[in-house]
């Protein structure tokens, strides 16, 4: 049984998890929801949600401040004073699991962050790292935010499932940080954020006869597919 089947999530409270812009319309459609329901901006002046791998955004309402776009957080139901992910159903807790139970309530849709944790490609991208799952992650001292009740094993992760999760999620985010750069070149309102996403990604896909190939079948995982023409378009019709 993995670590998560006996857990009360602690990973889904402790983090401010970030997203793409793949993941905030996958989770729209298969919710119904409305972009301002379940996505924020969180300040990350520290780079402690970025990390280097998560690109930040720029508004003008702070322009000195970088944020990242993560999934919002409410408060907890069963366990006072603590967060929680928007998605996370909570169950009360018992004399078996003291902290109550939980399970993500969009797992088919969950973002790609949540999908390859506590995983990460080595160096040659064609190996899955199991890492090692540090807890608690924060100075919050409560113990909603303790992390997996006990190490993983290798054997717990699906070796072909896995490794495909972490290569979308490194293709998306590549994606996204393009996505960032030509954000940041102008940055608008937060609240013309969701409309700029929705013409960049409503765009993604070109017939053969608009896209002339520098090199054909240079691409590969990392290389974003997208052109400058046509973000500088979704930034143009978002100012107009």
């Amino acid at each position: 049984m993995a670590p998560c089947e006996s857990c009360h999530a602690g990973c889904c409270r402790a983090f401010a998890v970030p997203v793409t812009g793949a993941d905030i319309i996958t989770i729209a459609r298969q919710t119904g929801l409305s972009f301002w329901d379940f996505v924020v901006r969180w300040v990350d002046p520290e780079g402690t949600i970025s990390r280097g791998r998560v690109p930040n955004f720029f508004f003008p309402d702070v322009p000195e401040t970088p944020f990242v776009i993560c999934l919002m957080q409410t408060q907890s139901l069963f366990l006072p004073g603590t967060a929680k992910c928007r998605f996370l159903v909570e169950c009360p807790p018992d004399e078996l699991h003291p902290l109550g139970g939980a399970r993500c309530g969009i797992y088919g849709a969950r973002p790609s962050a949540c999908r390859v944790f506590p995983t990460k490609m080595n160096r040659a991208g064609d190996l899955v790292v199991l890492c090692n799952v540090s807890s608690p992650p924060r100075d919050d001292a409560h113990p909603a935010y303790d992390l997996c009740p006990r190490e993983w094993e290798v054997e717990e992760l699906d070796p072909v499932r896995t490794l495909q999760d972490l290569v979308v999620t490194k293709y998306e985010f590549a994606f996204f940080a393009e996505i960032a750069r030509a954000w940041n070149q102008a940055p608008k309102s937060w609240k013309a954020f969701p409309e700029f996403l929705r013409l960049v990604y409503s765009n993604r896909i070109l017939h053969e006869s608009d896209v002339k190939l520098e090199e054909e079948g240079s691409q590969d995982v990392a290389t974003v597919p997208f052109t400058n023409s046509q973000m500088d378009d979704a930034s143009a019709r978002i100012a107009a």
